[in-house]
């Protein structure tokens, strides 16, 4: 296994306040690439026996002090053990170069935090879930076809990164324009390399124009003010490596997801942006143990941190119907 050394921060530095519901520590496990991941783990108070589990990750761009632990925290309150992980390459987790991301690693993040979750003492083996917020959504269902150790799987406000890289917002990208943006990126690679070191893609914007499209407000309003920011989330700061868009213009996601056999829930805001992601993602499922709920008025990030807008009743009886 990789040989990092990793420091973790001791002091409670998430984006939310902590649960006295709660017990909590930082945990790492490595994935099948040798790359050790950092999670916080999160479990109820005052409960013995094995709990049923879930692993959660996301937004992409995000790390585990934001949304994920958000919902991790919540969840845990609600009886089940829960870890939020930073994926490879990012946040507190392992990997170099930094700050790069990879639909297949990516995907493999999960199934390393089924791994771990596998073997803990007071967790269920048979009783995992897994839940993926934004670009991690794709990235849960992608997991979900993968890895049949996965009993329940939720997307919430998923983007599809592979379809928004290759084809754009709204697939208006088309293979002229492909090409054109892989000379951009291909041109970057031998910069890089020259360099030494690789130029990040920039995060969300300082300074946000007037004239700014809704959904670019949205993330400004999350990741760049203090209702979201953090000094480890790529998005709040200068981003992901620019070459990393290569391989998701490259490798779809979401193959095989009409072969998930497993309880599916896909939650989706009416006046998100991204909408049509959870949408289309929805269509390809099969079996009578999928379901698409969309939140009547909530927008993208709404979903990332809104408590009275994220539907943490209908999260917890879906995990308890599929976890038991």
């Amino acid at each position: 296994m990789e040989n990092e050394n990793l420091i973790l921060t001791e002091e409670w530095d998430k984006t939310f306040s902590k649960s006295d519901k709660i017990n909590h520590r930082k945990v790492k496990f490595h994935n099948r690439y040798g790359i050790t991941l950092v999670a916080d783990l999160y479990e109820p108070k005052n409960i013995e026996g094995k709990l049923p589990a879930i692993a959660i990750c996301g937004p992409f761009g995000a790390v585990k002090e934001q949304s994920s632990g958000l919902y991790a925290q919540t969840l845990a309150e609600r009886g089940f053990l829960t870890i939020a992980f930073d994926p490879s390459f990012t946040g507190e987790s392992g990997g170099q170069p930094r700050y790069v991301a990879s639909p297949d690693i990516n995907t493999e993040d999960f199934s390393a935090a089924v791994d771990f979750l596998s073997v803990q003492d007071n967790v269920n083996p048979e009783c995992i879930g897994i839940l993926g917020i934004c670009g991690w959504g794709g990235m849960a269902l992608n997991a979900a076809a993968n890895d049949t150790r996965i009993k329940a799987t939720v997307a919430s406000t998923m983007y599809d990164m592979t379809r928004v890289n290759a084809k754009g917002y709204f697939d208006v990208m088309n293979a002229d324009a492909r090409y054109e943006q892989r000379k951009i990126l291909n041109a970057q690679r031998t910069e890089d390399y020259k360099k030494g070191s690789y130029q990040l893609g920039g995060g969300v914007v300082d300074s946000l124009p007037e004239d700014a499209p809704f959904y670019v407000k949205d993330y400004y309003d999350y990741y760049k003010t203090s209702r979201g920011y953090h000094k480890r989330s790529l998005n709040s700061n200068g981003g992901w490596n620019m070459t990393s868009a290569l391989s998701f213009m490259n490798m779809p996601i979401l193959a095989y997801s009409d072969e998930i056999r497993s309880a599916v829930l896909v939650i989706h805001g009416e006046k998100a942006h991204s909408r049509y992601f959870s949408e289309d993602a929805f269509k390809k499922l099969k079996g009578d143990n999928k379901e698409l709920l969309i939140i009547p008025n909530a927008v993208h990030t709404d979903l990332y941190d809104q408590i009275d807008i994220i539907p943490f009743d209908k999260l917890e009886n879906f995990y308890r119907e599929n976890l038991n």
